[in-house]
């Protein structure tokens, strides 16, 4: 019956909706075209919460329904455009999603990655890197830790929380059976990966949506956003290592990290490296050269295609589900502000009653609970278009950068659910190692989901304050 219904409420609900009067949905002056964005955004969150169709497939449907219903090629008795009826969405506009400047910084990300994981570029920086941290496994693990962090601010967190464990997979053996520390080091690389995400745009998909919303006015830079990012990525994995060696103290004294390898110096390998530096350089200094990390993002996809260093059998093997889950968000954020609704339902919700604080913390407590317990960017994909709606419509109670603020505290909140084995895929690759318990991964994430969000509020504080944001 459970998967009967899982797959029967995504299309009755929706049905139901768009039979409803307009009146039953208490927005003044509902049109038609607005009632079936409701209904497509139901859809979608039941599809994603879920997840009776993969939620990558949820994303494509959503920009299928939307030109089917909403757009103004679409099927002919869906065609009103009038003030009372509603208007109609141009299908450009709709299709645009699928190559949206975003989209088009994620797939800059992948190409270094790939690249970086093709020449053994992050396997060698591991290597370099961990040396110095020397053979106690509470630093060693603190090395661990900060290169999982790094390496997520440029590639996906899955990627390299696979990569760490694969490295650290002979190192665990050398724990006992008994030894609380073999917990600790499986729990370090996804809590390390899953904070070293949100240091960059293109740490995490939460983040490239969060992008769509943060312009004009508010644009935030790769850099800018790295000035706060990463030193609350500093600040996190600091707590998480201190939580982690609290909780689960090794009783093993030493421990040897032996990674074996060396960097290529073929020709293709110097073009990575130095392709790799430009890159993350041009992203830094972005006001200097006048390109946003959008342009800058699309010269690894031209020299790694250009040179064969990304091959079209490699372009197989990129994550294009990420890339149609985040475009699925982009347009369902299309779908509420260029209808009207979103406008419309925070007009009439009457947010002048309630504190700013109120409703930053009330937003990404929401948020938080939310990524808990499904997809990241899913969580993001329906909470930032109605969070940036509502800092728009406030902008006089929400002085000096509030809007963003409001943005960056729900955005930060969905990268720091990570309490399950579900919760992200990081956490799911550590829970099948079959060195960590539930329980254990839970304690880790609650305490350090509410944590992150008190620094995440006390950040953002304070550069608010400063006239940064």
């Amino acid at each position: 019956m459970k998967k009967q219904l899982k797959f029967i409420l995504p299309i009755i609900i929706p049905l139901i909706i768009l039979l409803l009067p307009a009146s039953s949905f208490g927005i003044e002056g509902l049109t038609f075209v607005e009632q079936r964005v409701i209904a497509i955004f139901v859809m979608a969150t039941l599809c994603w919460v879920l997840e009776p169709i993969p939620i990558y497939a949820t994303s494509v449907l959503i920009i299928v329904l939307e030109l089917l219903i909403i757009s103004d090629k679409g099927l002919w008795f869906t065609k009103v455009d009038s003030p009372e009826l509603g208007h109609l969405i141009s299908h450009k506009t709709i299709m645009g999603t699928f190559a949206s400047p975003i989209i088009m910084l994620f797939l800059g990300g992948f190409f270094l990655a790939m690249a970086a994981t093709k020449y053994r570029l992050d396997v060698n920086l591991a290597r370099v890197l961990l040396k110095p941290f020397g053979q106690n496994p509470k630093y060693v693990m603190l090395g661990l830790m900060i290169i999982t962090a790094v390496f997520s601010m440029f590639m996906s967190n899955t990627a390299t929380t696979a990569m760490m464990l694969s490295i650290l997979t002979p190192v665990l053996a050398l724990f006992s059976k008994d030894d609380l520390g073999k917990v600790a080091f499986a729990l370090s690389v996804p809590v390390a990966a899953n904070i070293g995400g949100i240091g960059t745009p293109i740490g995490t998909p939460p983040n490239a949506v969060a992008l769509k919303y943060l312009v004009d006015e508010n644009n935030i830079s790769f850099g800018a956003w790295m000035v706060f990012g990463v030193p609350f990525v500093v600040v996190m994995l600091f707590i998480a290592w201190l939580l982690l060696t609290t909780l689960f103290p090794a009783t093993t004294k030493q421990i040897n990290l032996n990674i074996k390898g060396r960097f290529l110096k073929t020709p293709k390998a110097i073009i990575v490296y130095i392709t790799f530096i430009v890159t993350i350089l041009l992203w830094l200094m972005g006001g200097w050269h006048g390109m946003n990390a959008y342009v800058v993002a699309m010269i690894p996809v031209a020299v790694f295609s250009m040179f064969k260093i990304i091959t079209k059998e490699d372009l197989k093997r990129i994550s294009w589900d990420v890339l149609w889950l985040v475009s699925g968000g982009i347009a369902l954020g299309v779908a509420l502000d260029k209808s009207g609704l979103a406008k419309n339902a925070i007009d009439a919700i009457p947010f002048a009653t309630l504190h700013p604080l109120l409703l930053i913390v009330g937003a990404s407590v929401l948020c938080l609970l939310m990524a808990n317990f499904m997809s990241h960017t899913a969580t993001a994909n329906l909470l930032l278009p109605l969070v940036a709606a509502l800092g728009a419509s406030m902008h006089s109670l929400l002085p000096y950068g509030g809007e963003v603020v409001l943005i960056l505290a729900v955005t930060f909140a969905a990268s720091l659910g990570m309490s399950l084995p579900i919760s992200t895929p990081p956490n799911a690759l550590a829970y099948a190692s079959g060195h960590v318990q539930t329980k254990q991964m839970a304690k880790v994430g609650v305490v350090l989901g509410i944590i992150g969000l008190l620094i995440t509020y006390a950040m953002l504080y304070l550069l608010n304050q400063i006239s940064f944001l």
